[in-house]
């Protein structure tokens, strides 16, 4: 498991056919979002949350790996999206219990 340290990256994994794909998952066992996707060319595609080192690893003959956005900061910026109050509670109610009151 990588440390909290490493940014995860979201890359897109792109193998020439089915076969490879499954071989590549077998193998390595990325951790994987969605489903793969067929294209036209016969590429298969799917994307997988790694860290750097992880994905030059997953690299290797008819595999491509695309880098498409650093997950644990769009992570981070959607946390800070997170309000910290109760928007429920009543606005005249008194807090209770051992914790710190703000």
């Amino acid at each position: 498991m990588p440390s909290t340290s490493e940014p995860i990256l979201r890359v897109r994994v792109t193998a020439r056919d089915a076969d490879t794909l499954r071989a590549l998952l077998r193998d390595a066992r990325p951790d994987v979002g969605g489903r793969p996707h067929r294209s036209d060319d016969g590429t298969v595609a799917i994307d997988a949350y790694v860290t750097a080192e992880q994905a030059e690893a997953l690299e290797r003959e008819g595999v491509q790996v695309t880098p498409i956005e650093d997950a644990t900061a769009v992570g981070r910026a959607r946390q800070a999206e997170v309000g910290r109050g109760d928007r429920f509670a009543p606005a005249d109610a008194v807090p209770r219990g051992l914790a710190a009151k703000e």
